[in-house]
């Protein structure tokens, strides 16, 4: 007799909704490849080519070579497990430094697999009852909702402004679960052009929040893979290079600045743990024993890539990723005049105008879920993503997500006008205003 499992006895992860949303867009995809996606997160494929490979390796190779590596040590690295926290901590401490004004030692830094293994790390190490939650800003990447309920720890949404985060809608929410008996640990945000929403924190914001999170006893998780992408060159700090009191987790990716194959990503945790001996050392060093129980380590080959493209970079993501920025600016305005061309006789259709990053919010006049979804896509070849994705309680029911990061402008162009259609033929009429 063959085992039959009752799915209800599983973990609730197996049937995590954010896990099954993203699933039913994998799906949703295939189904209906000749669709114009305005649904993937993405980065455009044309920066990089597998011929890339071989001379990242090659350049890593040489640098090991230069510090004085033998031909064995040099296998041997590439090779063989190696050390739990990553062998390329310092080039990505360099590159922080250059880029972002962020300076910490190479020991605060862990490579991890993916930015998703970062996020799992973090939200493990630092929730240890019962009565540990972690806020998160909402609409919320599924992601960190995702691992947290992997990890059975729960999120208490703070809900999100059109200009980001508020603070002090943070201090609100942090003391009411404390006042709840429960200690909230952390924050998770994405301060710079955020998924889903686009939205980006002004500085002064930043800096108050940091004060927030040192009077409600906060630490902060500050995602941050779409910084480099702004519309315009005005400087928006990163809350780790304002962060003087160590109240911030950096968590990092090279998905978006280099691509997502090599599934590298990392965490800056410089914060001083001391046992009940005295005995001090940094936090990445301490969720060390966490990471090698998921991953042992990451991938030493990945390492080697992302470690020879940041050689060839000259530790400056920025200066090396001119024409990325060129290219994800020019697609972002180009969605936005393509939704004003569009829609701009619906008064019932709004949007908001993201100041960079991959995505925009489009309010709709009709409910837009899974089944809308299916119809866009068969009868009007053009996906997106539900908003209501994005939200724990059932917000965003009439709001979608367009991504304009893995296309080419003109397809950009041809899925608004698709979408257009759809909302014209399937608006719900409006509610009658009691007399």
């Amino acid at each position: 007799m063959t085992v039959e499992l009752a799915r209800e006895a599983l973990h609730e992860s197996v049937s995590d909704p954010a896990s099954a949303s993203m699933n039913f867009l994998n799906e949703v995809s295939a189904r209906f490849p000749d669709a114009v996606s305005l649904a993937a997160g993405r980065p455009y494929e044309g920066f990089h080519t597998t011929d890339d490979l071989d001379r990242y390796l090659k350049t890593y190779l040489a640098h090991l070579e230069e510090l004085g590596l033998s031909h064995e040590q040099r296998q041997r690295q590439l090779l063989q497990y190696g050390r739990t926290n990553g062998t390329i901590g310092a080039l990505i401490a360099r590159m922080l430094a250059v880029d972002e004004g962020i300076e910490v030692p190479e020991q605060a830094v862990m490579v991890t697999a993916g930015c998703q293994e970062a996020m799992v790390i973090a939200l493990r190490g630092l929730c240890a009852g019962p009565d540990d939650v972690v806020l998160a800003v909402e609409p919320c990447y599924v992601g960190l909702t995702g691992a947290a309920r992997l990890l059975g720890v729960e999120v208490v949404p703070v809900p999100e402004s059109a200009d980001g985060l508020d603070p002090e809608t943070v201090l609100e929410v942090a003391r009411a679960v404390r006042a709840g008996g429960r200690r909230p640990r952390a924050l998770y945000l994405v301060p710079s052009f955020a998924n889903p929403s686009g939205a980006s924190m002004p500085a002064p914001a930043r800096r108050r929040l940091l004060d927030v999170a040192a009077e409600a006893d906060l630490l902060i998780l500050e995602d941050d893979p779409y910084g480099l992408f702004g519309l315009d060159d005005e400087p928006r700090p990163a809350l780790k290079a304002l962060d003087t009191r160590q109240r911030v987790i950096y968590l990092g990716s090279f998905a978006k600045s280099c691509f997502p194959g090599a599934r590298v990503g990392f965490l800056v945790a410089d914060q001083t743990v001391v046992d009940a001996d005295g005995r001090r050392s940094l936090l990445a060093e301490e969720l060390s024993t966490v990471k090698s129980l998921l991953t042992v380590n990451t991938s030493p080959v990945a390492q080697a890539l992302i470690g020879g493209f940041l050689i060839e970079a000259d530790y400056s993501l920025r200066a090396a990723g001119q024409q990325k920025i060129r290219f994800y600016r020019n697609n972002l305005r180009t969605l936005l005049a393509a939704l004003e061309r569009c829609f701009a006789d619906h008064p019932r259709v709004r949007w908001n105008a993201p100041d960079g990053g991959f995505f925009a919010v489009v309010d709709v006049p009709l409910t837009a879920d899974a089944e809308l979804l299916e119809v866009s896509g068969r009868d009007y070849g053009v996906l997106w993503t539900p908003m209501s994705f994005f939200y724990s309680n059932g917000g965003g029911r009439r709001s979608i997500r367009l991504s304009c990061s893995a296309l080419a402008p003109e397809q950009i162009e041809e899925g608004v006008r698709r979408l257009a259609a759809l909302v014209r033929d399937r608006s719900e009429p409006e509610p009658a205003v009691a007399r």
